[in-house]
C-alpha cells in the first residue's frame, strides 16, 4: 500500500496534481517549530501522524533550539525524519560571530551531528561583508548540509556598494556603518544569485516590508525576485492565511512557504483548491476541516482519537 492512500481521498500527488510526493523541490510547506507558542513532542507527533505528508520541513525559529536540551532536539529531529522532514535551525548562527573564527566551523559541525539538515543564514542579522557570507555558504555545503541564506528587502545603508556594478569578489573598503535602512530589491536579488552560485539550495525571503500583511503586500518586489531567482529556489513567509491565499491565487500551488504549523490544513486546502483550474472546491466543506484544526487544540490520547473518528465518518465513500 501506497503511503498516499493511507491519507484523504480527496488528496493525492500524482503527475497531474498540485506536486509530487516528498521529498519535494517545489510546492514546499516549511512549518515553524516551538517559538511563539510551546510545541510538545506529543503536539508534533499529533502533526506529523494527521498532516505529515503535506510537511516537507521544520524549523527551529528565533534560535529557540539554543533554549532546549539537546537530547529533547535530538528527539524531536529523528521525530522529524521518521516523517520525511527535513529539519532547519532558524537564524541563530549570527550570535556566534563574538566567539572567535572557529565558532561558525564548530556550530555547523555541531548541527551535524545532532541531525539538523538545514542551517539558515540571517543575512541582515550577521552584517557579515558578501565574501565572508559565501564563505559561509561554501563552509555549510562541505559540511555536508543544505544553506538557505535569508534576505529582508532593506538594508543597512553602509553595505550597499558605491559606484553601481562591480567586479565579483572586489576589495570594497569597510565604510562606516550607518543606522539607516534603505529598500534595495536589486541587491537583495544579485546577493541572492550568488548565495546561489555558491551552493545555496534556497533562498528565504523575510516576510517584513513584503508580505507581513495581505493588505499591504508588495507584489512588484515578490514578481521581481521570483521572475530572477526562479520559484523552485525561493520561499516566502506567510504569516497567516489571508497572505498564503494571495501567493497561491498568483504563482499556484508549487510556491515555497514557511507558515505557521497552525496553518499547515488550511495552507494544503489552498493548495488543493485553486489547483483545480475550473473553480472547483475541495470534496470537503469548511466544516470538515475547522473539525481537523479541533485535532490540534487538544493532545490527550482522548481528544484526539474521538475528533479522528468524528472527521473520518464525514468523508465522502
Amino acid at each position: 500500500m501506497s503511503s498516499s492512500s493511507l491519507y484523504y481521498q480527496w488528496k493525492s500527488f500524482e503527475e497531474d496534481e498540485d506536486r509530487p510526493e516528498k521529498p519535494r523541490g517545489f510546492g514546499v510547506t516549511e512549518m515553524r517549530g516551538p517559538q511563539y507558542t510551546i510545541l510538545s513532542q506529543n503536539m508534533l507527533q499529533d502533526v506529523f501522524e494527521t498532516v505529515g505528508q503535506f510537511v516537507d520541513g521544520l524549523k527551529f525559529s528565533g534560535g529557540s533550539h539554543s533554549l532546549m536540551p539537546k537530547s529533547f532536539i535530538k528527539e524531536v529531529i529523528d521525530m522529524a525524519h521518521r516523517h520525511d522532514v527535513y529539519v532547519s535551525t532558524g537564524d541563530w548562527a549570527e550570535h556566534l560571530l563574538h566567539k572567535g573564527p572557529t565558532a561558525f566551523k564548530e556550530y555547523v559541525e555541531e548541527c551535524k551531528s545532532m541531525g539538523f539538515d538545514t542551517i539558515e543564514l540571517n543575512v541582515g542579522s550577521l552584517g557579515v561583508p558578501e565574501e565572508t557570507l559565501l564563505r559561509y555558504v561554501r563552509l555549510i555545503k562541505s559540511g555536508g548540509l543544505k544553506v538557505k541564506p535569508q534576505f529582508a528587502v532593506k538594508f543597512n545603508k553602509s553595505d550597499i556598494p558605491i559606484g553601481g556594478h562591480r567586479a565579483f569578489g572586489a576589495y570594497v573598503p569597510p565604510s562606516p556603518r550607518s543606522s539607516e535602512m534603505v529598500e534595495d530589491v536589486n541587491l537583495l536579488i544579485n546577493m541572492a544569485e550568488r548565495c546561489l552560485e555558491a551552493g545555496a539550495d534556497m533562498i528565504m525571503i523575510d516576510a517584513d516590508d513584503i508580505c507581513k500583511d495581505a493588505d499591504s503586500l508588495r507584489a512588484d518586489i515578490i514578481a521581481k525576485v521570483i521572475g530572477r531567482l526562479g520559484l523552485e529556489k525561493t520561499m516566502f513567509e506567510a504569516s497567516n492565511t489571508k497572505t498564503a491565499d494571495w501567493f497561491i491565487k498568483h504563482y499556484g500551488p508549487k510556491v515555497n512557504l514557511f507558515v505557521d504549523h497552525s496553518q499547515v490544513t488550511s495552507l494544503e486546502c489552498l493548495r488543493g483548491r485553486h489547483n483545480t483550474g475550473k473553480g472547483e472546491v475541495s470534496a470537503l466543506g469548511s466544516s470538515y476541516f475547522l473539525l481537523l484544526n479541533c485535532c490540534f487544540l487538544r493532545t490527550d490520547s482522548i481528544f484526539l482519537p474521538v475528533s479522528w473518528s468524528l472527521i473520518c465518518s464525514s468523508l465522502p465513500s
